[in-house]
């Protein structure tokens, strides 16, 4: 079985760095002509970032493997090996964090290299040194505590029951459902310094659209992400009477009051539509097949690894193929995505004007660099949202587009 488990990681790993290398293909031969959104300037620049996130991608992707086949191949024996805990729930809890840090620690020098070297270049980091490892810390911290409760209820749940994934799943859904609501605070608490939204003006109008869509908030906020990342951006976070409304100051530098409304007026069509929840719906499913099938391995392929069946290892193999069901999940997520986007599109535009979104969307992909074209296979694979082209043109603008007829990049605000 671990051949099998070994070759479905394989060619997971195989598949996603071909459409990498078709989506860097693609770029590279379409950043030379006819630009589309942007000066000729700004789109080849746009390109240059676009294939260089994808060549960090490959990178990331060939570690992530590296370290896989470490773990399989001895790892965990070892692992095993060095616990020498007489608690069976302790001993569960420090392996498990263990693997977790163990694989941050490998894959640190690859993001400090992502920030301080590539997003530097092309304008987005304003990050400082201090500023990241603080936020690593606090980062580490939150979760290695968190973390560490979440693996002790799993291993007591695994020790009390032979229907185990079933209630794990049950918990862990409800975990992340938890953590959905109490993003906003948590982030506000050890991250970005926020405050009420100031603008009178502004904030009424705000107000005026959340009522149109029944959408009740604990109020709007402006954030201070400029002091990490030049992009721009906005998200909705928490549920029931929890949720609120949080701007990046980036987006209120650089949209107008009308192009913001529209923006907004599409993220509240999310609301609108039940959105959010078709979202958790997906990703409980996508839970809830990788506990069932993590939950039922069979005893021999604990005896082809070296080591006896114990609750930690059951975790870490949840942990270490999440993401080939997340991969193989992402098209059918994508499809359902990419319709919602339309749809809440076209809230933004009854709300906020369509003429205002679409200017918006224009804002959105020059200042961020979004490069607006893209293989179709990595549409397929990657995209949540429309591409930005196709979203315009069903806003009505005339986009004029060379021969190649592929799509474009959405730029995603969430």
């Amino acid at each position: 079985m671990i051949s099998t488990l070994v070759g479905l990681y394989t060619f997971y790993v195989l598949t996603k760095i071909y459409v990498s290398v078709m989506q860097i293909g693609y770029i590279n031969q379409v950043k030379v002509k006819t630009p589309h959104l942007m000066d000729s300037a700004a789109y080849l620049k746009a390109g240059n970032y676009a294939v260089a996130k994808e060549r960090m991608n490959m990178a990331s992707t060939l570690v992530e493997y590296l370290v896989f086949i470490a773990w399989i191949g001895g790892g965990l024996m070892w692992l095993d090996s060095v616990a020498t805990f007489e608690s069976e729930a302790v001993k569960t809890v420090v392996l498990v964090l263990g693997f977790v840090v163990i694989n941050a620690i490998i894959t640190m020098p690859l993001e400090w290299y992502e920030k301080f070297s590539l997003d530097a270049k092309f304008g987005f980091n304003r990050s400082s040194v201090g500023l990241y490892i603080k936020d690593t810390l606090i980062a580490s911290a939150l979760g290695l505590s968190i973390g560490g409760v979440v693996i002790w209820v799993v291993y007591v749940i695994i020790v009390s029951t032979q229907m185990w994934w079933l209630w794990s799943f049950s918990f862990i859904f409800g975990v992340v459902i938890l953590i959905n609501m109490l993003f906003p605070t948590v982030r506000a608490l050890f991250f970005d310094k926020i405050k009420p939204l100031d603008d009178e003006e502004l904030n009424a109008k705000i107000s005026e659209l959340m009522d149109a869509t029944g959408f009740v908030s604990s109020g709007v906020y402006i954030s201070d992400a400029s002091k990490r990342d030049a992009r721009l951006n906005a998200y909705f976070g928490g549920l029931g009477k929890s949720k609120r409304v949080v701007l990046f100051d980036t987006l209120l530098e650089k949209l107008s009051h009308k192009e913001l409304l529209a923006v907004l007026g599409h993220e509240l069509g999310h609301f609108a539509h039940g959105d959010i929840y078709k979202n958790i719906a997906m990703v409980g499913a996508m839970l809830f097949g990788m506990f069932a099938l993590f939950g039922n391995i069979p005893e021999d392929f604990y005896l082809e690894l070296g080591i006896s069946e114990q609750p930690y290892i059951a975790i870490i193999l949840l942990m270490m193929f999440m993401p080939i069901l997340s991969f193989i999940m992402m098209p059918l997520m994508g499809v359902v995505s990419r319709h919602n986007e339309y749809a809440a599109d076209e809230t933004g535009s009854e709300l906020g004007g369509k003429e205002n979104l679409a200017s918006a969307l224009k804002k959105l992909v020059s200042e961020n660099k979004s490069f607006p074209l893209s293989h179709p296979l990595y549409i397929f694979f990657y995209y949540t949202h429309p591409p930005v082209l196709e979203r315009l043109r069903v806003l009505g603008v005339d986009i004029n587009m060379d021969d190649s007829g592929l799509e474009g990049t959405c730029p995603n605000i969430d």
